[in-house]
């Protein structure tokens, strides 16, 4: 329920970037606390609900996202050593989520635009699954091989559990999309490159040996079908839980993401916020 301090509104008519139609080599280069994409985007006008309103809760099998209570023992998360113990505390909230017998975590990440380093990123700017399906079922098998050796799982879900540690409300707030408004002829591969220093010019472009093999994320081509929806006032106690892949394709299996910019809160804060990948096993 929305809480009493909240001068959020029903709706906000904003834009979000997607890919535009014409767009054809379409790489994420990722360097310390820089990322170049080389799709070419386009800000679409689109109408972001306010999930808090909604005459329903918002779950992981229906819609790909929902929000949970979670006081984290975390006091900062800006604070390298302070977030070691995390992955056990995003194990068990994914448990109580989902029900899955087992949580392997990835990894981490800071996004912040007011703090430099190699380790944070600034918020995300378009349309996107962080994992395409082809990547999810590599990253799934591997993880599970080199922790449980031998074993073997009936289904899994790549997820990030996110959440802002910045005072409500928040400049640049997370959407999400409503899996069941999305369709498969909209995505479109995103290949993720590492790289130390990112590429100028016509390297951007340049063949690059064994790209059919990498890891790639998922971004969209906008469709005025797609139901998006944010949390307005998040508050250090809540959090996200957002299906980047889920193998059973029977239930909500993905849900698209992105920052956008509410101009409608001249109180805003700088959102800040920490999202933590991991995969979710079911034997």
């Amino acid at each position: 329920m929305i809480t009493d301090r909240s001068r959020a509104g029903e709706a906000i008519e904003t834009v979000i970037d997607y890919l535009v139609p014409t767009s054809r080599i379409n790489r994420r280069f990722w360097a310390p606390g820089r990322e170049v994409n080389t799709g070419v985007y386009a800000p679409y006008p689109v109408t972001i609900r306010n999930a808090r309103l909604a005459p329903e809760p918002f779950t992981l099998d229906t819609h790909g996202f929902a929000i949970a209570r979670h006081r984290s023992a975390v006091r900062d998360f800006r604070d390298a050593a302070a977030v070691r113990d995390y992955p056990d505390e995003v194990a068990a909230v994914a448990k109580a989520l989902t029900g899955c017998d087992l949580v392997l975590p990835m990894g981490g990440q800071l996004r912040s635009p007011i703090i430099s380093g190699a380790s944070v990123q600034p918020p995300a700017a378009e349309a996107h699954v962080d994992f395409n399906t082809a990547t999810a079922h590599r990253a799934a098998r591997a993880l599970y091989d080199r922790a449980v050796p031998g074993g073997d799982y009936s289904r899994f879900i790549c997820f990030s559990l996110w959440r802002t540690f910045s005072p409500p409300p928040q400049d640049w707030p997370l959407a999400l999309c409503d899996c069941r408004s999305v369709g498969d002829e909209d995505a479109v591969a995103n290949v993720k490159v590492d790289v130390d220093e990112i590429p100028e010019g016509d390297a951007l472009y340049a063949p690059i040996e064994g790209e059919e093999a990498m890891s790639a994320a998922t971004i969209f081509h906008h469709n005025p079908a797609h139901r998006w929806w944010y949390f307005p006032d998040m508050t250090a106690d809540e959090v996200i839980f957002i299906k980047f892949h889920d193998s059973d394709h029977g239930r909500a299996w993905r849900a698209p993401h992105t920052a956008f910019h509410d101009s409608t809160r001249p109180d805003a804060v700088t959102r800040e916020s920490y999202e933590f990948r991991a995969i979710a096993y079911f034997r």
